[in-house]
């Protein structure tokens, strides 16, 4: 009869296990509705007031503001200017890190909001405006939201949440450092140990209500390239009295399509070699001495990265060389490839999933756009998604691309975000 009893017993504890995720998740949906018309408020007026990256001194306090009116731990200036907020469960658990930017772009807005951008900046030394272009006013309300969300589950909680607002996603301003780079230099992995990262991205190429990610590889490594070649000036009338670096600029321009074409396994990733900016001579009649060429590379997978380096490399080389100039190549390795752990990533999808709808998940493929989120994929398992923002009954294919003036993502895109969030988080606790 004992033994009955307790099969019993047993049987009914484990259904209570089961059971009480599926509610604390339940409770924290629920409140995330209650607070919908809040955030979509906060990100109005966050898009009202955009500043460029590592300037968002005012977007900061706002923030800091919110997160010590919920309670939690709040730390400033991280990485210039960056918040970060510690909220501890009550219960033992591991430490969930959960990542929003909040930079905007110097791009002048023209969408016709009641709360569209009229800040304007200087930029590189240029008249601009200023313009959440990129959506990170979304990520900055929908994590605040989180985090409301989940300071009032805080005894429900099984374990740490680090919610962290970074500064610079967009790259700092030339001679500063900035970003995710320098708040994992600056410790923000640490105490308490982040035991994975969870982040998202608003996408206005897909449906409001959807979910799309990627295991693997799921954004690119974005490396900067600069090129220098020195030739010989000369009076443009006797171009054979001079090496002329333009023309070996032309050359290899022709000569790198086949770095990509020819040398790059492209059936295993995708990658890109393109050149941004050509500059040389000052006139008509002068073949100059020297040509400045910089440039982007983009690739997948660490080991088609080092090969594509070093082709480049070699080709450039060698057309400067047939030609008779010299040719100086600097790349540098700006951002690492976004990488989702395919471990993390089959565990947090189904909570999404069930959160959401499995009509409302897909997988997307990669993308040769690279994201700073990849500095924390080196420290622990990370985990990254992109969000529906694209206003129902528009075409997706005909929606305005991020960083352009006329970029614009639906309010109603952000519930699902924050629902996606928490049903990571809590996921991850009580699995």
């Amino acid at each position: 009869m004992n033994k009955y009893l307790l099969s019993f017993a047993t049987l009914m504890l484990s259904l209570v296990a089961i059971a009480q995720p599926a509610k604390v998740s339940q409770k924290a949906y629920q409140l995330a509705e209650d607070i919908e018309s809040k955030m979509i408020e906060w990100r109005h007026e966050i898009h009202q007031n955009p500043e460029l990256s590592n300037r968002e001194f005012k977007t900061a306090e706002k923030i800091a503001a919110h997160l010590k009116g919920l309670g939690l731990e709040v730390q400033t200036g991280v990485a210039k200017t960056g918040v970060v907020g510690i909220l501890k469960g009550g219960k033992p658990g591991p430490v969930v890190g959960l990542r929003a930017d909040i930079d905007a772009l110097p791009v002048t807005e023209r969408v016709e909001l009641p709360w569209a951008s009229k800040v304007t900046s200087q930029y590189n030394g240029i008249e601009t405006g200023v313009m959440h272009a990129c959506g990170h006013d979304t990520h900055i309300s929908i994590l605040m939201a989180t985090a409301e969300v989940l300071s009032k589950m805080k005894a429900d909680l099984r374990g740490t949440v680090k919610f962290v607002f970074q500064p610079a996603e967009e790259g700092p301003p030339p001679g500063e450092e900035g970003g995710a780079k320098l708040m994992v230099k600056e410790g923000v992995m640490k105490n308490p140990d982040i035991d994975v990262m969870i982040g998202l991205h608003i996408n206005a190429q897909s449906q409001v209500g959807t979910i799309n990610y990627k295991s693997g590889g799921t954004m690119a490594a974005a490396d900067r390239w600069v090129m220098k070649i020195k030739g010989k000036q000369s009076h443009g009338s006797t171009p054979w009295t001079s090496v002329d670096p333009i023309a070996t600029a032309g050359q290899i321009i022709t000569g790198m399509q086949t770095v990509i074409s020819r040398n790059t396994e492209l059936t295993k990733e995708a990658a890109v070699l393109s050149v941004g900016l050509i500059r040389g001579g000052v006139r008509n009649n002068i073949i100059p001495e020297e040509v400045e060429m910089i440039g982007t590379i983009r690739t997948l997978d660490p080991d088609m990265q080092k090969k594509l380096h070093d082709d480049f490399r070699r080709v450039a080389t060698n057309i400067g060389e047939a030609m008779g100039a010299t040719v100086e190549l600097e790349i540098e390795n700006h951002v690492p490839v976004t990488y989702n752990d395919p471990e993390l990533t089959a565990t947090l999808v189904p909570f999404i999933t069930k959160a959401i709808g499995s009509e409302n998940v897909s997988i997307r493929k990669a993308m040769t756009g690279a994201e700073d989120f990849s500095f924390y994929a080196n420290e622990v398992p990370a985990f990254f998604f992109f969000v529906g923002g694209c206003p129902e009954g528009t075409d997706p294919a005909e929606a305005a691309p991020h960083h352009t003036p006329d970029f614009y993502v639906d309010d109603a895109g952000m519930i699902t975000g924050v629902k996606s969030m928490l049903a990571a988080t809590l996921g991850f606790m009580y699995q």
